[in-house]
């Protein structure tokens, strides 16, 4: 009878952890399939901008560049004309 009995005990464990494999494989697979939709149904919530107002906001960022950019020439220009004079002494 004790051999009968952890037999039994022996089945009831890996019956315990097969059980709890498949929880977590489920648990795996559930998931996935929940960020997916939650994904979507945020995107659906999002505002997104007109035309017009993308194409002000681009237009502003390229003139803020521009602007840099002529700012960042003109200083380098000064300096190079200043180092210039200081080498022809």
């Amino acid at each position: 009878m004790a051999k009968a009995e952890k037999t039994l005990a022996k089945d009831s464990v890996k019956a315990q952890k097969t059980q709890k494999k498949n929880k977590k494989a489920q648990a795996n697979q559930a998931p996935k399939r929940n960020k997916v939709k939650e994904t979507f149904g945020e995107l659906k919530k999002v505002t997104w901008p007109s035309f017009k107002k993308t194409m002000k906001q681009t237009g502003m960022v390229i003139s803020v560049v521009a602007l840099f950019m002529l700012v960042t020439l003109g200083i380098d220009s000064l300096l190079n004309w200043i180092l210039k004079l200081i080498s022809n002494i």
